[in-house]
């Protein structure tokens, strides 16, 4: 059953909750929320398993958790913020953030802001190279669709950098009217993509004390290998591992037990 956190803006966060043990959250990334994600849904029950305390939940503007645009990384930090305090219940415990692409922008985000972030596992963030202005002029351009009501633009330019093929699967797909229906919350993503490029990542997570584990998949496009190789010289204490997964997806139970071995190392 649905459980709900409440946001610093009184906004309402649906979430999941298995298992006991370290506390876990995953961070989705731009097209996921729970109705629409059976896979993660499966690592949260599998990391559970494993002995930890999990918690899925849908990010601001979709599912489970309206909100009005527009949507911003901030609140997103927000939002996280609530449901640490549920995980720990108000204590000084610190939780491990799991992101999966554009959500291990977020989760980055959310640990240089000083959240409690015991570990971080970032898998294939789709980051442009550092401090270049590309962030910066996606974001804008994406701002621009969403302002103007066309979702179905707006998810065609989130995804203009993917393989053609991938969008127009997804455009085929019984899946796109869902996709468009979240278009708005998608400028957080980008947000948090651009954020990573506004100052040298070295200064911008200078502050993140957490050991990241920065994954690729066995089969990835060569933009996400070079973005682990930025995240891994900018962070204070990383490492970079590689998992069975391929054209940005990755297999639960794979997955699962990479994150387990990193979480109780």
């Amino acid at each position: 059953m649905t459980e709900y956190a409440t946001s610093a803006d009184g906004t309402r966060i649906g979430y999941d909750r298995e298992g006991a043990g370290p506390p876990v959250v995953l961070v989705a990334g731009a097209m996921q929320f729970r109705a629409f994600d059976p896979t993660t849904r499966e690592l949260a029950h599998l990391l559970a398993g494993h002995g930890f305390d999990v918690v899925n939940y849908d990010r601001r503007g979709r599912g489970d958790s309206p909100a009005d645009p527009p949507i911003t990384l901030a609140q997103q930090v927000e939002d996280l913020a609530a449901l640490v305090d549920v995980l720990t219940e108000g204590a000084d415990d610190a939780v491990a953030l799991v992101g999966n692409s554009s959500g291990a922008a977020i989760a980055l985000a959310a640990a240089a802001a000083g959240l409690p972030v015991s570990r971080l596992v970032l898998f294939e963030a789709p980051l442009d190279e550092d401090e270049g202005p590309g962030g910066a002029e996606f974001l804008d351009g994406l701002r621009a669709r969403i302002r103007a009501g066309d979702h179905d633009a707006a998810v065609e330019f989130f995804m203009r950098d993917m393989p053609p093929a991938w969008l127009a699967a997804a455009k085929a797909g019984e899946g796109w009217p869902v996709m468009t229906s979240i278009a708005p919350s998608l400028e957080a993503d980008a947000e948090a993509l651009a954020w990573t490029q506004s100052a040298p990542r070295a200064d911008l997570w200078r502050g993140i004390r957490a050991k990241a584990l920065v994954l690729v998949g066995s089969e990835s496009l060569d933009l996400m290998h070079a973005a682990a190789d930025s995240m891994v010289r900018a962070l204070t204490d990383a490492e970079r591992g590689t998992v069975e997964a391929r054209d940005h997806r990755w297999e639960p139970r794979t997955l699962a037990m990479a994150i387990a071995a990193f979480l109780v190392d």
